[in-house]
């Protein structure tokens, strides 16, 4: 498959937001997929291309203020439009994918998030259950093991009251090890362009407003849920997440922990497994038995 196209849409609020599209001949679902909160859709080529190959149209956006979106660097305004971005692109992929799929339904709608951007997939299958048919979180960071110490949850909580919402704050993941072991991938995020290194409060508050959603919500994820875990992870706490999904309502959970991996699962020596794994859950939750 050649390289995706490189497309825009239009965000609500006028936003004008990038993504890339790998499209399928005959696409059996769609996939909107998240990414992280440094990476963007440029990261993740190698399981766009696994999944179009199996069937599924991908949606991938860079984050509003990520990757190729230059205007307003690193910001977003508060949780509830990082998740109405997300629904315009499923809008629009829906639309475009307007085909009769079986007896007559339209194509199913997987919603995917990676590392950060869990955060924002699952407060949109929470908030928004009726819209999505299945939630793939790849090493969601739903429980950091870097949390916010006490002195700047109150910065926080001050830029939030006083609506501060453009200091710059430097992420604290700069070192290329934290992802993966692998020093060629280590020097690609090194070297990355597009990476995203600093972002703003209302970013950081915005991504406040989305565990806040998770957590009262949690129980309204009813649709079928797939966790994949890096059992080497120095980022995200696997305990914790494990135990904040035993909270959702799905009744299908599907959970898989890679003992070696380092976080990023893309960049795994063994990552045609992981593809396989992600992939074949895919299928499964797409065949029409498993939405009706």
């Amino acid at each position: 498959m050649s390289e995706p196209p490189i497309r825009s849409y239009t965000a609500s609020d006028g936003y004008q937001i990038h993504f890339r599209h790998w499209k399928c001949q005959t696409p059996r679902g769609i996939v909107i997929a998240l990414h992280g909160i440094q990476s963007h859709s440029g990261w993740y080529s190698a399981s766009s291309r696994a999944m179009a190959d199996a069937g599924f149209d991908v949606y991938f956006p860079d984050r509003r203020g990520s990757g190729l979106n230059e205007f307003q660097r690193g910001h977003a305004a508060h949780g509830m439009r990082l998740m109405n971005d997300v629904r315009a692109l499923a809008a629009l992929a829906q639309d475009e994918g307007r085909k009769p799929v079986d007896d007559g339904g339209l194509l199913p709608v997987i919603i995917m998030g990676i590392s950060w951007g869990g955060k924002i997939a699952a407060a949109a299958a929470a908030t928004f259950p009726n819209e999505f048919d299945g939630l793939a979180l790849l090493y969601p960071g739903l429980h950091p093991r870097l949390c916010p110490n006490a002195w700047q949850r109150f910065r926080l909580n001050f830029a939030r009251r006083f609506e501060i919402t453009r200091t710059d704050i430097p992420i604290p993941l700069r070192a290329p090890e934290l992802f993966t072991d692998t020093v060629e991938w280590q020097e690609f995020i090194a070297n990355d362009p597009l990476a995203l290194h600093a972002v703003t409060s209302g970013l950081l508050n915005a991504g406040r407003d989305l565990d806040e959603r998770i957590a009262k919500r949690a129980a309204d994820i009813r649709c079928p849920v797939l966790l994949l875990l890096a059992g080497r992870d120095r980022i995200i706490d696997n305990q914790e997440t494990r135990v904040l999904m035993t909270r959702f309502g799905t009744s299908h959970l599907t959970s898989i922990c890679y003992p070696d991996a380092c976080h990023t699962l893309e960049f795994e020596p063994d990552r045609a497994t992981i593809f396989s794994d992600l992939t074949e859950w895919l299928r499964q939750r797409t065949t029409r038995s498993e939405i009706e």
